[in-house]
C-alpha cells in the first residue's frame, strides 16, 4: 500500500485493549446518559447531545490517536466531537427529529468525516500540509476499517448469543439475561467496536487487503455504471424529460445516487496517483464516461427540483435537495472540465479537484450544520406567502406538514394563521395546532372528507331537512350508511325512529361490463343479482339522547333458540294459527328489507 500506512504497524501493541476499555467505557456511559430511552422516545435535546458527545469522542480518539503527536489527535477529537453534540443539542428533542433539520446532523457528520483524514495526513507529516496520496489512503482506510469494524461487532454478538444459547441448555442463564440488559449489549457493542479498530489499525495488512478487494471489485463496476449512464443520456433526445416526471417523485434522489456512484467508481479506477491508476482500456474508458456522465445527470436533478419548487413551492427537503444538486454540480462541472482540458490525461487534475472540493465540502457541510441558516423558516415563510396569496387553498394546504415537519418555525406559524382573519385558514389551522401529532391531523382530515362525500351521497325523505348530530354521526357507521353506495334516510324532524336504506349492488354495471365478454354468463348473473339484490335497510331509534341502529334480521343464536321452541311445542301439540300486524319497508308497493318487529 502506501509508506504512511505502513509505517504504522504493529508499533502500538496495547492500542487494541485501551480502545477496547475505552469503547467499553463509552458504551455504558452513553446507556447511563439516555437510561432506557432513545432517539426516538423522551430522552432530552441535552442527554441526546451528551450521548452525541461520548459516542463520537470515543470513535474520533479510536480513528485518530497515536502515540506520535498523540495531544493533536486528542484536541482535534474533542472539538469535533463538542461540534457533533451541539449540533445535536441544536436540533431538538426527539419530536424535532421527525423535521428535516436532522439534515443538520448529517452535515455535521460529514464534515468530520471528511476533516479526519485530512487531519490525518497533517498528523503524520507534523505540519499543515495535505498531499493528495496520504489524504486519499486516510480516507479510504477509514471507510473500509469503519465496515469492517462493524462486521466484527456482529461476529462478537452472533457468538455471544450462541454461548448464551449453549449455557442456557444447562440451566445457566447467566449470558441470557445479561443480554437482554441494554446496559449489557451497549458496553459489549462499544468494547467490540474499539477493540475491532484497534485491532485493523494495528494489522495494517488486513486492511491493505480488504482496501485492495473493495476498488479492485469497485473499478470493475465502473464500465458497466459508465455504459448505462451513456445510454440513459443518450436516450434522452429521444424520450425527453416527461417520462422523468411521470414514472416517479423520487427522479431527484435516483440522479443524485447515480452522480454519487459515478464519483466514486471513477476514483477507484483513477486510484491515489499516475501509477495506481488502472491503464485496461475498458476501465479507463468507464471511468472517463463516468466522469462526463456526472453534470447532465446533476443538471437534470436541478431540472427536477427546480420544477417541483416551482409547483409546490420550498420545504425544508427541497432546500436540502438543492444543496445536494449544487454539490453534484460542483463535482460534475469540475470534472467534465478536467476532462475536456486534459483529455485522455484527466485524472491528475481530477485528483486535484478532489482535494480542493473536499475542504470545500467539508466547510460546506459544517456551515450547514450550524443554526446561522433555517430551511425550516425558509420553508414556512414561502408556504404561508403561497397559501396567505390564495394560490393554494386552505383544504389543499399540508397543514401536517407545517405543523409537524417543519420545525419551531412551522408550529408559530400555525398559531399565528390560527388568529387570520380569513375564516377557512382559522379553522383550518386551529384544527393543527389542537391535535398532538399528524396522524390525529390526517385521522380529522379523513374524517372531514368522508363527510363530505357522505353529503353527497345522502338523500332524505320525505324532504330535505337538519339532522340531529347523533342520528348523523350513526349513519357514517359501515353496516349503515358508511359504504360508497348512495344512501336514502327516511326521517321526519322531531321523531324518534328513521329508516336508513342503501342499494348494494347494481345490476345496470354487471350488464354493461359483462355482456360484451360473455353474455350468456351475463345472462345468468343479472337474474342472479335481481333475485337476490335487495337495499339493506337499517332501522335507527333514539333512546334518551343516544341513537342505536339495528340490521332488521334474527341473529344466529335467536334462530337457535326459536327452532328449539318450535320444536318443544310441536312435540306437545300446541299449535294455533293468529293473525299479525308487521312493519316493514315498501318501496314502489314492493317489500324491500327484512320485517321489523
Amino acid at each position: 500500500m502506501t509508506e504512511t500506512i505502513e509505517a504504522t504497524e504493529e508499533r502500538w501493541p496495547l492500542r487494541p485493549w485501551l480502545l477496547a476499555v475505552l469503547g467499553a467505557a463509552a458504551g455504558l456511559a452513553i446507556h447511563r446518559v439516555l437510561g432506557e430511552n432513545d432517539f426516538t422516545h423522551q430522552a432530552s435535546a441535552l442527554r441526546i447531545a451528551i450521548a452525541a458527545l461520548i459516542g463520537s469522542l470515543a470513535l474520533l480518539i479510536g480513528f485518530t490517536l497515536e502515540r506520535t503527536r498523540w495531544q493533536w489527535a486528542l484536541v482535534f477529537s474533542g472539538v469535533c466531537a463538542l461540534v457533533i453534540a451541539l449540533v445535536f443539542y441544536w436540533n431538538g428533542g426527539p419530536d424535532d427529529w421527525r423535521s428535516a433539520e436532522n439534515w443538520r446532523a448529517v452535515c455535521g457528520l460529514l464534515a468530520v468525516a471528511i476533516a479526519a483524514p485530512l487531519f490525518q495526513t497533517a498528523r503524520d507529516a507534523g505540519k499543515r500540509r495535505f498531499d493528495y496520496g496520504a489524504v486519499h489512503d486516510h480516507a479510504w482506510t477509514n471507510v473500509v476499517m469503519w465496515c469492517a469494524a462493524w462486521a466484527f461487532v456482529a461476529i462478537v454478538f452472533g457468538l455471544a448469543y450462541l454461548l448464551s444459547a449453549l449455557f442456557f441448555l444447562i440451566k445457566i442463564a447467566l449470558l441470557k439475561d445479561a443480554l437482554d440488559q441494554k446496559w449489557f449489549w451497549m458496553t459489549l457493542a462499544g468494547a467490540a467496536l474499539g477493540a475491532a479498530i484497534g485491532v485493523f489499525r494495528e494489522r495494517d495488512r488486513i486492511v491493505r487487503l480488504l482496501f485492495t478487494v473493495a476498488v479492485a471489485v469497485l473499478s470493475v463496476l465502473a464500465p458497466v455504471l459508465g455504459a448505462g449512464l451513456v445510454l440513459f443520456l443518450a436516450s434522452l433526445p429521444f424520450t425527453g424529460l416527461a417520462p422523468l416526471w411521470d414514472a416517479t417523485k423520487s427522479t431527484t434522489p435516483i440522479l443524485l445516487f447515480c452522480t454519487i456512484g459515478a464519483l466514486i467508481l471513477a476514483n477507484a479506477v483513477i486510484g491515489r496517483s499516475d501509477a495506481e491508476e488502472k491503464t485496461f482500456p475498458p476501465l479507463r474508458w468507464g471511468a472517463l464516461a463516468l466522469a462526463v456522465s456526472m453534470l447532465p445527470l446533476a443538471m437534470i436533478a436541478a431540472v427536477s427540483t427546480g420544477t417541483r419548487i416551482a409547483q409546490y413551492g420550498y420545504t425544508p427537503d427541497r432546500l436540502w435537495a438543492v444543496v445536494f444538486v449544487i454539490v453534484a454540480l460542483a463535482y460534475g462541472a469540475a470534472y467534465l472540465a478536467a476532462v475536456l482540458r486534459h483529455r485522455l490525461a484527466w485524472a491528475g487534475a481530477a485528483r486535484r479537484i478532489n482535494l480542493g472540493l473536499g475542504f470545500g465540502l467539508c466547510g460546506l457541510a459544517l456551515f450547514l450544520a450550524l443554526p446561522l441558516l433555517s430551511f425550516n423558516a425558509i420553508a414556512t415563510r414561502d408556504q404561508v406567502a403561497r397559501l396567505e396569496s390564495g394560490r393554494i387553498s386552505a383544504d389543499k394546504f399540508d397543514w401536517a406538514a407545517l405543523r409537524f415537519d417543519f420545525g419551531d418555525p412551522g408550529k408559530a406559524a400555525a398559531a399565528r394563521l390560527a388568529k387570520s382573519g380569513n375564516p377557512a385558514i382559522r379553522t383550518a389551522a386551529m384544527q393543527a395546532i389542537e391535535v398532538e401529532n399528524r396522524w390525529d391531523l390526517d385521522e380529522h382530515r379523513r374524517r372531514a372528507e368522508a363527510q363530505d362525500a357522505f353529503e353527497r351521497r345522502l338523500r332524505i325523505l320525505p324532504a330535505k331537512v337538519a339532522l340531529p348530530q347523533g342520528l348523523r354521526a350513526k349513519l357514517m357507521d359501515y353496516d349503515v350508511c358508511g359504504t360508497s353506495e348512495p344512501c336514502t334516510l327516511v326521517y321526519q324532524p322531531g321523531k324518534a325512529e328513521a329508516i336508513a336504506i342503501v342499494r348494494t349492488c347494481d345490476v345496470s354495471k354487471w350488464s354493461e361490463s359483462d355482456a360484451r365478454t360473455d353474455p350468456v354468463a351475463s345472462i345468468v348473473t343479472v337474474a342472479s343479482l335481481r333475485d337476490n339484490c335487495e337495499p339493506q335497510v337499517a332501522r335507527l331509534w333514539r333512546n334518551g339522547g343516544k341513537w342505536t341502529a339495528e340490521i332488521p334480521g334474527l341473529a344466529e343464536s335467536t334462530r337457535r333458540a326459536r327452532a328449539e321452541a318450535v320444536s318443544a311445542g310441536l312435540a306437545g301439540g300446541t299449535v294455533e294459527v293468529r293473525a299479525v300486524q308487521r312493519r316493514q319497508i315498501f318501496i314502489d308497493g314492493r317489500p324491500a328489507g327484512a320485517v321489523f318487529e
